[in-house]
């Protein structure tokens, strides 16, 4: 129920950086989280971290702290973060500056990126310097991991995403529609080699 509070409050205060008024579900998760087994050689970088709701599931696979690196616009979301997940590197930052936090954090090749973000409701320009950074961890060899809700899959900026992704890695791999989850969804991933 907390989290729910948590969630809802970071919503008002910026609903375009937010993009939802409920956390993820534990079914939504996991599809997001399925056949990535992160080391210290290759970490999971997650965007959007939110209140946490997949990072929970994150946890529980990552073996130790140097596996994982979580970037989070709200500094409070962040406080409380750092609070429930003390094991994992969770800080506050810009994901149009993903190469130089990642660089600051001392971690390992970033080889899963699980991204909460709400592209939807990101400004253009923003998604597009957000694109950037993502693409130049994609050139290194990484699998890239996003969802889009049932009802903006064909809203233009949702496209625009997918199209972008598919010119640069081929076709889009996607879920079938997680129903369990307010408002249903679909895990989207790309992936391209070295890894």
């Amino acid at each position: 129920m907390k989290e729910n509070i948590e969630f809802l409050q970071a919503f008002i205060k910026n609903p375009l950086k937010v993009g939802a008024i409920t956390p993820s579900s534990p079914e939504l998760a996991r599809e997001m989280l399925k056949g990535i087994e992160p080391d210290k050689n290759n970490i999971i970088l997650e965007l959007g971290v939110g209140t946490g709701a997949i990072t929970r599931f994150i946890e529980e696979i990552v073996p130790d702290e140097k596996s994982y690196l979580g970037i989070e616009i709200d500094q409070k979301l962040v406080n409380s973060l750092n609070v429930k997940f003390p094991g994992l590197k969770i800080i506050r930052g810009n994901a149009c500056e993903l190469e130089r936090l990642h660089k600051r954090s001392g971690l390992g090749k970033v080889s899963y990126i699980i991204s909460c973000l709400p592209f939807v409701s990101i400004p253009n320009d923003d998604g597009e310097k957000i694109l950037s950074e993502i693409e130049k961890f994609m050139e290194r060899g990484c699998v890239f991991r996003t969802f889009q809700y049932a009802h903006g899959y064909y809203m233009p900026s949702a496209i625009k995403l997918r199209e972008f992704m598919r010119k640069r890695y081929g076709k889009t791999l996607k879920s079938p529609l997680i129903v369990k989850n307010v408002p249903p969804a679909y895990v989207l991933t790309w992936e391209t080699g070295n890894r």
